[in-house]
């Protein structure tokens, strides 16, 4: 008899585990979608209880502490942004293709933002970058699996003969300087800050507009 009930206390554990793990990941996307707009520090295992219509007894089981909602935040919008800048580029060629599919997904990651206050690492890099602890990590983890990708593809496309005579280091921070520089000025109601951040970017790699 044992043997006849296993398979189906099986099915109902994993049924179990599927909708937690989809609680979660709903749960996590909104609290990227706060975080994005009242910060990180902002977030309560309350407030997006009361959001989303459950209990907040519900929320704390999947994440037991503002810490670690903060984390699941960080997590989320990190896989928005893989997803919408990254992950899209990746059938492009290496070198100078691919780092124009990773611009021009950056782009248009900060034009139609996948958040409501706009790029997640600019809004919660500046909040934490002098609290240390967990969270300060995880964003600085993310943000250099990024300066990472970007220094390897402009390395790749001064092998092809563009964005000759710069650094790869020093014109990836430069990328992400005007980048964020176009995205707070973008939320503050600058029309012109994304075309100036393309002309002055493709200008440093060699590519035309």
């Amino acid at each position: 008899m044992s043997d006849v009930q296993q398979p189906a206390e099986q099915e109902i554990s994993d049924q179990r585990l599927l909708k937690g793990a989809r609680a979660r990941a709903t749960i996590a996307r909104h609290a990227a979608e706060v975080a994005s707009v009242e910060g990180l520090t902002g977030l309560s295992l309350g407030r997006l209880a009361g959001d989303l219509g459950v209990s907040k007894s519900g929320v704390a089981t999947l994440f037991g502490t503002k810490e670690n909602l903060q984390l699941a935040a960080v997590q989320s919008a990190r896989e928005l942004f893989i997803e919408h800048v990254v992950r899209p580029a990746l059938s492009q060629p290496r070198g100078m293709p691919r780092l124009t599919a990773l611009l021009d997904h950056w782009f248009d990651y900060l034009a139609e933002p996948c958040l409501p206050g706009g790029c997640f690492r600019g809004a919660s890099v500046p909040e934490f970058d002098s609290r240390p602890g967990p969270v300060r990590d995880a964003l600085a983890a993310d943000r250099a699996d990024w300066f990472a990708v970007l220094e390897k593809e402009i390395g790749r496309a001064q092998e092809q003969g563009y964005a000759t005579g710069h650094d790869p280091h020093a014109l990836a921070f430069q990328f992400e300087a005007l980048m964020a520089a176009a995205n707070l000025a973008t939320r503050m109601g600058d029309e012109t800050a994304l075309g100036t951040a393309r002309t002055i970017i493709d200008g440093l790699t060699g590519a035309k507009s």
